[in-house]
């Protein structure tokens, strides 16, 4: 029952040490001293540093100007700067948070603290934040504009409406403003007011294709498709090569479902070279993710996917949206198909790859996932991606001395990593436990616990196999309590949960678990199906058990052990 995560995320991380002399410095608070020259010195080389993309070195020398003036808001706040740059997202926001209340009033603090919060789904502090920076830097009017589009985003229309029309009646209908006033009408759903504001804008240019295209749009959140067809008509009778509105017309077609015509806008979309590579992989990942047209346009969706590699016969990314789509419409062996056709023509794109081994890793297709993981790792001997998925086949087909001669050379290129290093601490703490190395296999789990406490998948596996060995269960239901306590509705989890309780003797609460991972409408698992069978044999429900047991073998044929289990509840 692991779940192992693929993520890279690059954490730098130093500590660092030194002694100065002190000198009193003017404006600084009573009792606070520090060595303005040693200072100044270390914070250009910092700055310099960051600018050379040297992100490691500059983090040092701004520890070390923290370590002379600990009230250095610049240092706090280039240091936010580098560590989110990282994705390192909570320490970005505590430095940000400590030069916010060095400098309450500095406009770039709070603007990165917002963007901060916003990442965060947090919108009320985001607003705080450039409430604050609206209130320091009144003329500034994109801050107002940002401010109102928050508002509108947190349904705070009133307020957003009355900065917009505040900024209108300043300076006049204009595009800026006005297109988002018009924006914050439509998510009113005030589409007279919205309908008014666009036809001021088009009294002054009337063929203009975006005021046209907003137009359009208001029609459609309106309800009135005919009126929308209307002015795209209109359009591309005026501007039939524009990409714009071909990108829109096609948002529309696809939102009515009028996928035959939507076809064939998509044959001169991907033929016309105003638009960009990537608003043509966007619109294509669109369709993708679209289940109508996955279940009953596929030749015509692969057409199109076929048009565009023949546009970009060199692009590695782009080769990769049909396999994408194979995957999306649950046909992994055209996926495969296509994937190695795609390797066989050009060995050397990696992105093929590692897509190749991911499949194959969903279809749980372990031997080719051992064959293909060690040719790619032995390629690509520098991914650590790839040397951790050769791994996870070789520790699925018991071939525990591959795993861990991978992982040790994974080890080694994850380097400061810290985040790929609990990662495959855990692959290596599974191996040693396959391999019934038990109490080895426990003490990396500690090891990796020391360096992320709250990492769920390491908390998850440790709970899951002490269950196993019936050891330390308590401590096992307080981890697989806390990983639950976040994640409630992920199945891998909830069923370490009930397992742990089960192996506690609280069979009904975990009975309770199993029955509702079992009904979620997620696809059949045999380890559930196994798991609740032990748990209905302890609650005595024989018959219920054999069904139990009986099913996870249909789903699993090496659960040959369960046949027993299903002839001693007969009995």
């Amino acid at each position: 029952m692991r779940r192992i995560r693929f993520i890279i995320v690059i954490f730098l991380a130093a500590v660092t040490v030194m002694s100065c002399s002190k000198k009193l410095i003017p404006g600084l608070k009573a009792g606070k001293e520090y060595d303005q020259t040693a200072f100044d010195y270390l914070f250009v080389d910092a700055v310099r540093q960051k600018l050379l993309g040297n992100l490691g070195e500059a983090l040092k020398y701004f520890e070390q100007c923290l370590i002379i003036n600990p009230e250095s808001d610049a240092s706090y706040y280039h240091m936010a700067q580098i560590v989110l740059s990282t994705g390192d997202l909570d320490n970005g926001k505590r430095y940000t948070l400590k030069a916010c209340e060095l400098q309450p009033g500095n406009l770039w603090y709070n603007v990165l603290m917002a963007g901060i919060y916003h990442q965060q789904n947090n919108i009320d502090s985001a607003i705080i934040c450039y409430e604050r920076a609206v209130k320091g830097n009144p003329d500034k009017i994109e801050l107002q504009v940002t401010l109102a589009k928050l508002y509108s985003s947190n349904k705070n229309f009133d307020k957003a409406r009355t900065i917009l029309n505040s900024i209108d009646k300043k300076f006049g209908v204009n595009e800026n403003t006005t297109l988002t006033l018009v924006d914050n009408l439509v998510a009113e759903g005030r589409y007279r007011d919205a309908h008014s504001k666009i036809d001021q804008l088009l009294a002054s240019d009337p063929e203009n294709i975006v005021y046209n295209g907003y137009k359009a749009a208001i029609f459609r959140y309106e309800g009135k498709p005919d009126k929308a067809w209307e002015v795209y008509d209109i359009l591309l009778e005026r501007n039939p090569g524009n990409a714009a509105v071909q990108l829109s017309l096609s948002e529309f077609m696809l939102e009515q479902k009028n996928f035959d015509e939507l076809f064939e806008m998509i044959g001169i979309i991907m033929l016309n070279n105003q638009i960009t590579k990537e608003e043509k992989v966007s619109l294509m990942a669109e369709l993708i993710d679209n289940q109508d047209i996955r279940k009953d346009y596929r030749n015509k969706m692969e057409i199109s996917l076929m048009i565009m590699e023949s546009s970009y016969p060199e692009d590695d990314l782009v080769a990769l949206l049909r396999p994408e789509f194979y995957q999306k419409a649950n046909d992994n062996p055209a996926a495969i198909a296509r994937l190695e056709e795609i390797i066989k023509a050009n060995p050397n794109n990696y992105y093929a790859w590692e897509k190749l081994l991911l499949v194959y890793y969903e279809m749980k297709n372990y031997g080719m996932l051992e064959k293909r993981g060690g040719e790619c790792a032995t390629r690509f001997n520098r991914s650590v991606i790839a040397k951790m998925l050769y791994s996870t086949g070789a520790l699925e087909n018991g071939h525990y001395d591959i795993a861990l001669e991978e992982l040790r050379k994974a080890d080694i290129l994850a380097g400061d990593n810290d985040e790929l290093k609990i990662q495959i601490l855990s692959m290596k703490a599974d191996v040693l436990y396959r391999s019934r190395n038990y109490e080895e296999a426990f003490g990396i789990y500690e090891e990796a616990l020391k360096m992320n406490s709250s990492d769920l998948t390491l908390l998850n596996n440790y709970a899951y196999y002490l269950a196993e060995q019936n050891i330390k269960l308590r401590e096992a239901e307080e981890m697989a309590k806390t990983v639950i306590s976040k994640e409630s509705t992920n199945n891998t989890f909830m069923d370490t949960y009930a397992w742990v309780l089960y192996k506690r003797g609280k069979t009904r609460e975990a009975a309770k678990i199993m029955e509702r991972i079992i009904n979620s409408g997620e696809a059949d698992d045999a380890e559930y199906y196994e798991h609740y069978g032990f748990i209905l044999k302890k609650m005595k429900k024989f018959g219920d058990a054999v069904d139990s047991f009986e099913k996870a073998l249909e789903l699993d044929q090496t659960k040959s052990y369960l046949r027993e289990e299903i002839e001693n509840c007969r009995k």
